[in-house]
């Protein structure tokens, strides 16, 4: 697992801390500490659970309500993606382009499908006084038997 702990990026601060003003967050030690686990490396999919664990690994003193409350702020200011696999799971993606999901349930990950490969020949009508927002495709998948 990649060092993401913010001794060894301190460089990255001022980054994060300007991203997360932008965005309209106020950068506090914890927004920016969770920032940094969050957004240095590649793109991934990560839930509550699995930030906070790599936070602890981190010394990064957060409760898992902060780190939830934290992902949920930055899924509304469109720092990250809110992904939901079911009425009591979500995982959030730094990726916040256009594009689709394989959720793997044997082990609980998600890879990427990119959004040119779902195609759709028509879409409900959204209710009245409702416009669709984006569309998310999450393809269920297991390990053939």
């Amino acid at each position: 697992m990649p060092d993401r702990s913010l001794a060894a990026h301190p460089s990255h601060r001022p980054c994060v801390t300007a991203v997360l003003r932008i965005a309209g967050l106020r950068p506090t030690r914890q927004r920016v500490a969770l920032a940094e686990l969050l957004f240095h490396g590649p793109h991934r999919h990560i839930s509550a659970e699995q930030l906070h664990a790599e936070a602890s690994t981190a010394n990064v003193n957060v409760s898992l309500a902060t780190i939830y409350n934290t992902l949920h702020q930055f899924h509304e200011a469109g720092l990250l993606r809110e992904v939901a696999i079911d009425a009591s799971r979500s995982y959030f993606d730094t990726d916040t382009s256009d594009h689709h999901h394989f959720f793997v349930e044997d082990e609980q990950r998600m890879i990427d499908i990119p959004a040119d490969a779902v195609e759709f020949k028509t879409l409900p009508r959204a209710p009245s006084g409702m416009e669709v927002a984006h569309v998310d495709v999450v393809i269920r998948v297991r390990k053939s038997r």
